[in-house]
């Protein structure tokens, strides 16, 4: 369980592991042992996509915008949840899912990688990490630091930590992450050769289905901001940038098998 997780290596947190610049109580190597929990869990709740051409072909773009994720060398790896909705999140340490719908609504390949961008963005700035932090500092287990931690002190911090996953596995991300996450993660697609503004298509596409069919969106506007305000502000940070790759042909192959196999599930 991920709470056995949490007492095990908050149990050997330190004054020396706190930064209080950033605020955090987990280090790089708890927050991975962490999500390696939570992908075993995720993997028993989600129904996983396994068509080897579509899973290969996420994991071939992913392969290729981790390079310039920058951050802390985490062991990134991408899965598809058999899911018809629009949806994707990051867990702590690597792991990153992408909603079967998502693909399928994606006009290019560049707007897939938007998304796997965004959630890698999530992961590199250890937005998780900083978000378990201030579950644990606003339930005041900041004060039980050095000695004062002991065995009642790590089993809180377990608990609170426990908390801020409870319910699922998509942490709640601060509207400021979700910018961050927007703006990194094009940064990340420029770097790795594709059109960053295929990111505001994508979000288009988001805001378009919004107004006709909600229930497509439903769990991912619960969790992100609004299409409409991302897009302005992703106008304005990328100016006038232009270039880079939009689509391939094996994005167009993908969409293809996608329509040919049977129906995904719906997201309960």
């Amino acid at each position: 369980m991920i709470t056995e997780v949490l007492s095990r290596f908050l149990g050997a947190l330190v004054l020396t592991a706190v930064s209080f610049q950033g605020l955090s109580l987990i280090s790089v190597s708890q927050e991975i042992e962490l999500g390696r929990e939570a992908q075993r869990q995720v993997k028993g709740k989600v129904p996983q996509l396994t068509d080897a051409p579509v899973v290969s072909y996420i994991q071939s773009l992913g392969g290729r915008l981790t390079p310039h994720a920058g951050g802390p060398r985490y062991p990134y790896s991408f899965s598809v949840a058999n899911y018809r909705e629009i949806n994707a999140f990051a867990l702590p340490g690597g792991p990153v899912w992408i909603n079967r719908g998502t693909i399928a609504a994606a006009k290019n390949e560049a707007q897939v990688v938007s998304v796997l961008a965004h959630e890698i963005a999530h992961i590199s700035q250890r937005h998780a990490a900083d978000q378990l932090t201030k579950g644990l500092v606003a339930n005041g287990v900041l004060g039980l630091l050095g000695a004062m931690l002991g065995n009642d002190g790590a089993a809180r911090a377990a608990q609170v930590a426990a908390q801020a996953m409870a319910g699922g596995y998509m942490l709640k991300f601060s509207r400021d992450d979700e910018r961050e996450a927007d703006r990194v993660g094009a940064r990340i697609m420029r770097k790795a050769g594709w059109d960053a503004r295929e990111m505001i298509a994508f979000m288009e596409i988001l805001r378009q289905r919004q107004g006709r069919d909600r229930s497509s969106v439903e769990v991912f506007l619960s969790s992100h901001p609004g299409p409409a305000e991302r897009a302005q502000s992703l106008r304005t940070e990328l100016g006038g940038a232009s270039g880079g790759r939009k689509d391939s042909d094996r994005f167009r192959q993908v969409g293809v098998r996608l329509v040919r196999l049977p129906p995904a599930k719906a997201m309960k």
